[in-house]
């Protein structure tokens, strides 16, 4: 049997207690093909000890970068892989998520992208019960561009994409500092239709210090800020404005 090769970034940055956690759910996956880089952004925790205590079983750098996005592109563009993703350095995969996407591209020679199911934890590894993630889910039965422009369905942690894609459609946008992952999104279902697994893929991390936990009320002003590029039917926009107000409602209740 074949195993395409699974190419995973993960951009950092003063995530130390986490990383950890990210890097061992990468590195013991039941994948026999696995290439994996750590951009780290100069971080000035104890990112670097958790790095360097890997020896040569991580490849990564620590400098200063332009953002996330860049850091990500950094990555993809020095790594030889079939299948590409990235995760950050907060959120975990799943045991057995590197078999079941490379499973599910052999059986699906026309897939471009693919995006799984997860589970929302806290910061100590524990798992929320987030209405959220069941809408989302709900969404994600028909993973149609209309219902994308509503609300960004797809989970993060549990998407991956055959490396062709982004000799197709290009890399992500680095001006954008929260939502070039829905750029990216955005950009690919405009070219190809999201494939869809039920299967849990990853665990998806809300805590304080991150993205999602502290700044969503700016991620998803951006989000909108994206969605105009591509969208200018006026009462998509509505729906998009008010999906994001529910969910930033609710974020915050599970992060108090």
């Amino acid at each position: 049997m074949e195993y395409p090769r699974i190419g995973v970034i993960t951009p950092s940055y003063n995530q130390g207690a986490f990383i950890r956690e990210t890097i061992d759910s990468v590195l013991g996956q039941d994948y026999p093909n696995i290439g994996y880089r750590v951009i780290d952004g100069g971080s000035t925790d104890d990112t670097l000890t958790v790095l360097m205590s890997y020896g040569s079983r991580v490849d990564w750098i620590s400098e200063p970068d332009n953002g996330q996005a860049s850091a990500i592109n950094k990555g993809l563009k020095g790594i030889s892989a079939d299948i590409v993703a990235f995760i950050n350095s907060d959120d975990v995969y799943l045991p057995g998520t590197f078999s079941s996407v490379a499973a599910y591209f052999a059986a699906h020679p026309d897939a471009a992208w693919l995006t799984g199911d997860h589970f929302v934890i806290d910061s100590r590894g524990k798992r929320i019960r987030s209405y959220v993630s069941a809408y989302k889910r709900m969404l994600r039965r028909r993973p149609t561009y209309r219902r994308l422009a509503m609300a960004n369905y797809i989970v993060q942690p549990s998407t991956f994409w055959r490396r062709a894609l982004l000799d197709e459609i290009g890399f992500f946008d680095e001006s954008l500092r929260y939502c070039f992952d829905y750029d990216f999104w955005l950009r690919a279902m405009l070219r190809h239709p999201l494939h869809v697994t039920s299967r849990p893929l990853s665990l998806f991390r809300v805590h304080g210090a991150s993205i999602g936990g502290s700044e969503f009320a700016r991620q998803f002003a951006e989000e909108h800020v994206v969605l105009k590029r591509y969208a200018s039917h006026k009462p998509t926009l509505a729906l998009h404005r008010i999906h994001a107000f529910l969910i930033v409602f609710a974020y915050r209740l599970i992060t108090r």
